[in-house]
């Protein structure tokens, strides 16, 4: 099981990250960071788009609109197949009561929305994750999941939109939350032919050391153990479990934030420490995709993690990680 040598690098380019919400996003400022990064190679740019419900709750609405996402994604459309850039479009499931035929349509109207200029399609987001505004919170996530997936590739095809590569993402490490066996059991018994013929690829979220401590280089539960683990694990137990044994791994988000104890020199070290290993295992695992999370601060004088997550503060200044990652990709990405 082997990828070719090197990978193809994106970024979460807006700023919003669950409900963290800070200055309105700034299209000058992310064209000429984003563009910056890659050096003209291939670059991956994730958005999000999330569906409430039939009705959704005001409340829900405030903190993301479904209508205002299906009108406009944070750049202009031309933007995302501009410099080579390919776009990453995530479809999230977060309705308060279930309602698949709700997403099926909603599905539709996301492809026949932005179809011709998407390249990666993910159906759910997170559903192995039982946490308030990630998909595995809702109802029905599992039938959203796999329902959805069927209904994206049906879709596809009727649309002849055949550029486009259809995957789901889950979160890491599966014992953080009591573990994910339930899920991937559920995905063993659905026929292949139903759900994993149609899955392209597979993201992994990776946070090893975003929301809780890790121990120090070299010690057990180390963040390059943690990296290791949370790949292997998905490689070698999970996937095999929902018949997806040999499906391309991207790494859909993985991130490090800033904060009142955690320094932008710390930020650096631990992102080159995570993506140096995921370097080092994309050619074992067929790790095809790495896309970081993300390029700017939601607020930087906010101290919960989902705040500082940029490579930017909130008002674009770059940290030492902007730099770091710009070499990474300038040494190990594809061509």
């Amino acid at each position: 099981m082997r990828a070719s040598k090197g990978l193809t690098f994106g970024i979460y380019a807006a700023s919003q990250v669950s409900t963290s919400i800070g200055a309105p996003d700034d299209v000058g400022a992310i064209d000429t960071l984003v563009t910056a990064l890659p050096s003209g190679k291939p670059f991956v740019v994730r958005e999000y788009l999330h569906y409430l419900g039939a009705v959704p709750e005001p409340e829900r609405i405030a903190v993301v609109d479904p209508e205002r996402e299906l009108r406009s994604l944070t750049m202009p459309d031309e933007w995302y197949v501009d410099q080579r850039r390919q776009l990453d479009l995530v479809l999230s499931y977060l309705p308060t009561t279930a309602d698949i035929p709700g997403w099926l349509a909603f599905i539709d109207r996301a492809i026949q929305r932005y179809g011709a200029i998407t390249r990666f399609l993910q159906i759910t987001l997170e559903p192995n994750f039982p946490i308030p505004w990630i998909d595995g919170s809702s109802p029905a996530v599992l039938d959203a999941l796999t329902h959805g997936i069927a209904h994206a590739r049906r879709t596809l095809n009727r649309l002849g939109h055949t550029h486009i590569e259809l995957g789901f993402s889950v979160a890491e490490p599966p014992e953080w939350l009591g573990g994910d066996t339930d899920f991937w059991q559920h995905l063993s018994k659905i026929p292949i032919t139903q759900f994993a013929d149609h899955v392209d690829y597979v993201g992994l979220a990776l946070y090893p050391d975003a929301f809780s401590p890790v121990a120090p280089a070299g010690a057990p539960g180390n963040l390059v153990e943690l990296t290791e683990h949370a790949i292997r694990h998905l490689r070698e137990t999970s996937l095999p479990t929902a018949h997806l044994d040999s499906t391309p791994l991207h790494i859909a988000e993985n991130g490090s934030p800033t904060g009142p104890d955690r320094s932008a020199r710390h930020q650096a070290d631990s992102l080159e420490q995570m993506i140096e290993t995921i370097i080092d295992a994309a050619p074992v695992h067929n790790i095809t995709h790495y896309e970081l999370f993300g390029l700017r601060d939601a607020d930087s004088a906010a101290p919960e993690p989902t705040n500082q997550l940029g490579i930017t503060t909130d008002d674009y200044r770059p940290k030492p990680a902007f730099t770091l990652y710009q070499t990474l990709i300038e040494e190990h990405s594809l061509l």
